[in-house]
């Protein structure tokens, strides 16, 4: 059990301190820590897997970086694949199929090579997109709205789909950018595990710096599929998340962004 001030202040300790390259290492230097100062503490991983259900349930996140090892990237993606599919093929012989059908025998190589190369292939920093900026010379002062622009992630509580619609804007302080960049810093950051909130603070935060100004604004519209096909199954719902940075704090700027986001833009070929 944990017997400090708060779960949630103790793991952020935790993940925080320089405990190694697992929370199973976490725990055990937190225990040596607390049997130092006469604590009655015993921190085991089950107890803090156990009270992440929770967490997971209630879609808290800790942080606006990406949670890493420091050897996230010591395997080349070769090499994560190769071990990835042999954890596929163990879940799914101990889901109890048959891995000589077919139709499932290279299903475990498929899995892993999507999750290296495509559905987390973001995790790398390594595939940032470029974010190229030209001087403002056409000195466009209003803001520049990219909306509608397609999410595709995966909730990294249930490892579920997340699809939905990104809005996007920003005001120049003597630089522009590419529109294309807006739609791939997206996804960049949504190809990984993710939580919605997270999310929109990365794509914001990306978009500031680089453009060297926060008069940035993010706001995503999206589905998850683990509210929408498991627990609840309420396959109308769908959550909203925004981040308004600078300019964009005031009412007015950021009603009018809004509008923006509202207007119908349905082009016929």
């Amino acid at each position: 059990m944990l017997y400090f001030n708060g779960f949630l202040e103790q793991i952020q300790i935790i993940k925080k301190g320089n405990f190694g390259t697992s929370l199973n290492d976490a725990c055990l230097e937190a225990n040596k820590i607390a049997n130092m100062a006469d604590e009655n503490v015993n921190i085991d991983l089950s107890d803090l897997e156990n009270n992440h259900q929770e967490i997971g349930d209630a879609h808290e996140g800790f942080s606006i970086d990406t949670p890493l090892r420091d050897d996230a990237f010591e395997k080349s993606d070769d090499e994560k694949i190769a071990v990835i599919q042999e954890h596929m093929r163990g879940i799914m012989e101990t889901l109890g199929l048959d891995l000589t059908d077919d139709s499932l025998i290279g299903t475990p190589k498929r899995v892993a090579k999507m999750y290296v190369k495509e559905a987390f292939g973001g995790l790398n920093p390594e595939r940032k997109p470029g974010m190229s900026t030209f001087n403002n010379l056409y000195r466009y002062n209003e803001m520049l709205v990219e909306k509608n622009i397609v999410v595709y992630s995966t909730c990294e509580h249930h490892f579920l789909p997340i699809v939905g619609r990104a809005h996007v804007a920003y005001i120049s302080k003597g630089k522009v950018i590419g529109l294309s960049k807006m739609n791939r810093i997206v996804d960049f950051y949504a190809k990984r595990p993710q939580v919605q909130e997270r999310l929109t603070k990365q794509v914001v935060k990306a978009m500031q710096e680089a453009l060297g100004t926060d008069d940035v604004a993010c706001v995503i519209d999206a589905k998850h599929l683990c509210v929408n096909s498991r627990g609840i199954r309420d396959i109308d719902s769908s959550t909203v998340t925004a981040d308004f940075g600078g300019a964009f704090l005031d009412p007015e700027k950021k009603s009018e962004f809004l509008d923006y986001i509202n207007m119908k833009t349905q082009f016929d070929a």
